[in-house]
C-alpha cells in the first residue's frame, strides 16, 4: 500500500478529516477573533501612545502600555499562551476551554503589533484633519474615533492583512494546550500511520491555501477602498 493510499485510508475511511475539519473551524475561530480583539485593543493602546502628555496620569498611562507592547512583542507568542494556560487562568480559578483561551492569547499578542501599525497610520494622517475636527467643536476622543482613526486603519489595511497572515500561521502552537488546530490534526493522522510526507504535504497545501484566500480578500478590499475614494 502507497503512502497516498495509507493516508487516504486514514483521512476518508477512518473519518480523519473530521478531526481536520474541526482544526479548521478552530484555527480560523482563533485566528479571526485574535485580530478582532488585537484591533480592538490596539487602536486604543495606539490612542494612548500619542496622547499629548498634558499631565501625570497621561504620562503613566503611556509608560503602561509602552510596557505591554514591549512585553507582547519581546516574547514568544507560545510562551505567552503556556503563561495564560498554566499560570495566570489557573491562579485567578478562571476555567475556560482552551479555544478561548488561545483566542484570548493571540488577541493580546496581535494588540502589541496592530498598535504600532495603527500608531504609524495615525501619525501619517495630515494634522491639519485633527485641527478641523477641533475647529468643529469635537473633543480629542470624537476627533479620533469620528475623523482620524477611520483614514489610519484604511491606510493601513495591507499591513493589518500581514498581521492576519502571521496570525494565522501561528495559530500552529495551539496544540501546546491541547487545542486541535489543523497541525494537530494533520499530525495525529501521521502519529497513526508513521507516514509523515502526505500528511505534512497536505498540511502546507492547507496553510498556503488559506493564505492565498487571505491574501485574494485584502487586495479586494483595497480595490474597493480605492475605488471608493475615486468617486
Amino acid at each position: 500500500m502507497s503512502a497516498f493510499d495509507i493516508f487516504y485510508r486514514q483521512l476518508i475511511e477512518l473519518e480523519g478529516y473530521k478531526n481536520v475539519l474541526i482544526g479548521l473551524k478552530n484555527t480560523a475561530l482563533i485566528a479571526v477573533f485574535g485580530l478582532l480583539i488585537g484591533m480592538l485593543l490596539g487602536c486604543l493602546i495606539a490612542t494612548c501612545k500619542i496622547l499629548p502628555k498634558t499631565n501625570k496620569p497621561i504620562k503613566i498611562l503611556s509608560g503602561v502600555v509602552d510596557v505591554y507592547v514591549a512585553v507582547f512583542r519581546g516574547t514568544p507568542m507560545v510562551v505567552q499562551l503556556l503563561l495564560i494556560h498554566f499560570v495566570i487562568f489557573p491562579a485567578f480559578g478562571l476555567d475556560i476551554s482552551s479555544v478561548a483561551e488561545a483566542t484570548l492569547a493571540f488577541g493580546l499578542n496581535s494588540a502589541a503589533y496592530v498598535s504600532e501599525i495603527i500608531r504609524g497610520g495615525i501619525l501619517s494622517i495630515d494634522i491639519g484633519q485633527t485641527e478641523a475636527g477641533r475647529a468643529l467643536g469635537l473633543n480629542y476622543g470624537q476627533t479620533m474615533i469620528k475623523i482620524v482613526l477611520p483614514q489610519a486603519i484604511k491606510n493601513v489595511i495591507p499591513t493589518l492583512g500581514n498581521e492576519f497572515i502571521a496570525l494565522l500561521k501561528e495559530t500552529s502552537v495551539v496544540s501546546f494546550i491541547a487545542v486541535v488546530d489543523i497541525t494537530k490534526a494533520f499530525q495525529n493522522i501521521a502519529n497513526s500511520t508513521y507516514e509523515y510526507i502526505i500528511p505534512y504535504i497536505m498540511l502546507a497545501v492547507v496553510y498556503l491555501v488559506l493564505v492565498l484566500v487571505v491574501t485574494g480578500l485584502i487586495k479586494l478590499i483595497e480595490r474597493r477602498l480605492r475605488a471608493s475614494d475615486k468617486r
